[in-house]
C-alpha cells in the first residue's frame, strides 16, 4: 500500500544487509534482494514483536521502502516493498524520505547507524535495529 496513509517503514539496506555475517560482501546485490524479499512478507504481516518495534509497526499494512546504494542500486521493487536508489549517500536519502512525509504519519527507520538515528529522530521518526527485520 503506497497511498501515503499507511505507516512508513524505511530500511537502510546497506546497514541491514551488513548486520549479519552471511557472506553478503561476495554478492551485495543478491544479499539485498534477500532482505527485500523478507521485507515483502513483513509488509503483509507487520514487523515482529520486539522492544524497539512500535505497536503500530506490528500490524499490516505497512508502506515499506528499502533504500539502496552502491552495488545494490539495481535491486528491483516487489509487491509490498518500494526500492529507492540513492544517487549519493543512502543515509541522506533515508533522512530526506523521513523529512518529506506528513508529520502525523507514523515512521520507523531500520538502521543501527547512530548518526542516521539522530538525524531521523530529529524529524519525528522512531528507530529499530536491523534485527527487527532480519529475525
Amino acid at each position: 500500500m503506497n497511498d501515503g496513509t499507511a505507516p512508513l517503514v524505511v530500511v537502510d539496506a546497506a546497514n541491514t544487509v551488513g548486520s549479519v555475517p552471511d557472506g553478503w560482501w561476495r554478492d551485495r546485490h543478491g544479499a539485498t534482494e534477500r532482505v527485500r524479499d523478507a521485507l515483502a512478507g513483513l509488509a503483509r504481516t507487520g514487523l515482529p514483536e520486539r522492544a524497539d518495534v512500535p505497536e503500530w509497526a506490528r500490524r499490516a499494512p505497512l508502506d515499506i521502502v528499502l533504500v539502496v546504494e552502491g552495488a545494490a542500486r539495481g535491486v528491483a521493487p516487489v509487491p509490498g516493498v518500494r526500492v529507492e536508489a540513492a544517487r549519493g549517500s543512502g543515509d541522506d536519502l533515508v533522512a530526506e524520505l523521513v523529512a518529506a512525509r506528513a508529520p502525523e504519519r507514523p515512521c520507523l527507520v531500520v538502521t543501527a547507524d547512530r548518526e542516521l538515528r539522530r538525524r531521523v529522530t530529529a524529524h519525528g521518526a522512531e528507530v529499530a535495529g536491523p534485527r527487527a527485520v532480519r529475525g
